[in-house]
């Protein structure tokens, strides 16, 4: 690299930094399943309790693994338990991710390609969302990145090592989000067609056993109650036909609506009327440079199939692993139309992007909200037990558990005199709601309620032993 180029490294680095760090705390969402997972680590690191699975599906009876609550621990315990802390370590990944790409491109389509396309990855709008909060979908486009660079330098440079790197960064994808078992089509593919010496069966037999060791909480705690990840995934597959189809073919009708759906999001800030032009564009441009492109092609198809076969709504996340390949197959189209057309395609997509860009949103504040309700409730209770219930279409309690239980308040989960809801719905049918925090309290009477300005009711019931209101 020339001083020039280290000089824009820099300025790629800030601006990716910038997008998803600024005013994180702010911006950040914190709500049940972020809640959910700094608990978790909490009690790890004060040794309550430690855990050999990861979050819960939202199919499914299934978990993925660990990994992702691991990595926050360093995150959660160097910040003071505060859910910045994992918020700052899924911008980092992001950032990362951002650079590697750069290199990666730099190397597989070219300088000028590479710099477009990882400007326009730092700013879009939607990458930028997953990037600066704690979840572990969040952190999969860098790991699948790695997975699949690593294979080709064991396939194109027989650099044998990257092997272990492979082991490594695939059982990370696992460990974000199952979709992430879609990498073993290219993956092993390539890895088949490898010069196959014995340095290759050595590092090969040595990344096995690392990955074997990476599942294994997951393959421990399984073992230790019936196989039910095993089973659940199983049902899931053969089962579940209203969630899934097991026949490949029923995924071809949904290839272009996906493709043109995930081009749509990642890069034209979700402007679907360009979608369809721009889709064509990088199409002919993966036929064109076919040869030079068969293991990106195979990472998309493989995925567009994948995601094809399932029958509910796709959201953003669910193709996390994609994030990288879709970049890079944008480089190509870059290199394919030349330097001119290249830069006006650049602008008119970063105008897109940056005109949708969300650090030009009001920031959510989730953090500080459900912060000040927490310690509003806990005035309220005057230091006696209470129990809590939330009524919301898209929440759960967790996030509100976390700020009670972290200021050591007194929470209870048996009955207690006094019931605190919190209701983010816009109608808050309190008294007889079937919700069994609710129900579970028995008869009773609202005693207080306050409005926040944001939006949010709370109520205190109490007993009411005659049923009346």
């Amino acid at each position: 690299m020339g001083k020039l180029e280290k000089y824009l490294l820099v300025f790629l680095i800030v601006v990716a930094g910038i997008s998803r760090l600024w005013h994180i705390s702010e911006y950040m969402t914190f709500l049940g399943d972020e809640g959910r997972d700094i608990s978790v680590v909490r009690d790890i690191i004060q040794g309550r309790k430690y855990t050999l699975i990861g979050p819960g599906t939202s199919i499914g009876n299934m978990y993925l693994g660990p990994w992702y609550y691991y990595l926050m621990i360093p995150a959660v315990g160097l910040t003071n338990f505060s859910p910045v802390g994992p918020a700052l370590m899924t911008a980092g990944f992001g950032i990362a991710t951002v650079v590697l790409l750069w290199w990666i491109s730099r190397v597989w389509i070219g300088r000028y390609p590479s710099w477009l396309i990882s400007f326009l990855y730092a700013l879009s709008p939607t990458i930028i969302t997953y990037s600066r909060s704690s979840w572990n979908p969040n952190i999969m486009p860098f790991f699948a990145l790695l997975s699949v660079y690593s294979t080709w330098a064991v396939y194109r440079y027989q650099k044998y090592k990257y092997l272990l790197v492979l082991a490594f960064s695939l059982a990370m994808v696992l460990n974000s989000h199952y979709l992430g078992i879609l990498l073993f089509v290219p993956i092993g593919i390539y890895l088949w067609f490898s010069k196959k010496n014995i340095l290759f069966k050595q590092y090969f037999v040595s990344s096995l056993l690392l990955l074997i060791l990476m599942l294994s909480p997951l393959l421990i705690f399984d073992f230790r109650h019936g196989w039910q990840n095993f089973q659940s995934f199983k049902k899931f597959v053969t089962i579940r036909q209203e969630t899934v189809n097991i026949k490949p073919y029923k995924a071809i009708p949904n290839l272009w609506p996906l493709y043109t759906q995930i081009n749509s999001s990642l890069i034209l800030a979700k402007q679907n009327i360009y979608s369809p032009y721009l889709s064509i564009l990088i199409l002919i441009s993966l036929i064109y440079y076919l040869r030079k492109s068969k293991l990106l092609i195979i990472w998309i198809i493989t995925g567009l199939f994948g995601l094809g076969l399932y029958k509910q709504h796709i959201y953003d996340h669910y193709f996390g692993f994609l994030f990288p390949a879709i970049f890079l197959s944008l480089g190509l189209a870059f290199k394919l139309i030349g330097k001119k057309l290249s830069w006006l395609l650049f602008l008119f997509l970063l105008f897109i992007n940056i005109n949708h860009h969300p650090l030009l949103s009001e920031p959510n504040n989730q953090m500080w909200r459900t912060r000040q309700i927490s310690e509003f409730i806990t005035r309220q209770s005057q230091n006696q037990p209470f129990n809590l219930a939330l009524l919301s279409d898209h929440n759960y309690d967790a996030s509100y558990r976390y700020y009670l239980k972290n200021d050591y308040y007194t929470l209870h989960d048996k009955i207690t005199d006094q019931l605190f809801v919190i209701c983010e719905n816009s109608k808050c049918d309190v008294i007889n709601n079937p919700l069994w925090e609710i129900a579970g309290f028995g008869w009773a009477k609202i005693d207080f309620t306050w409005d926040f300005p944001w939006g949010v009711k709370l109520f205190r019931l109490v007993h009411n032993p005659t049923g009346k209101s």
